[in-house]
């Protein structure tokens, strides 16, 4: 089980952790209301679980852009 970090913008993988031994308390999960875990982390068939955020291109661009927080994905 590994736990993959992916901006929800432009799609970089922006790390990946393989340690099993995490609880969502240190993940930080639990600061997550039931919505932004239902949009944020998704689980696949193997185990894995994938973890929606933005990167740091994309959250200067949406800072420069305000508009953009309208749109999904608004990368190019």
């Amino acid at each position: 089980m590994a736990i993959h970090y992916q901006c929800r913008h432009c799609q970089l993988n922006l790390g990946k952790i393989e340690e099993t031994t995490f609880t969502s308390t240190q993940l930080g999960f639990d600061h997550l209301n039931d919505l932004e875990r239902k949009e944020m982390i998704h689980y696949d068939g193997s185990g894995n679980i994938h973890v929606k955020v933005i990167c740091e291109d994309c959250q200067e661009a949406l800072d420069r852009n305000p508009d953009l927080h309208q749109l999904e994905s608004f990368i190019q």
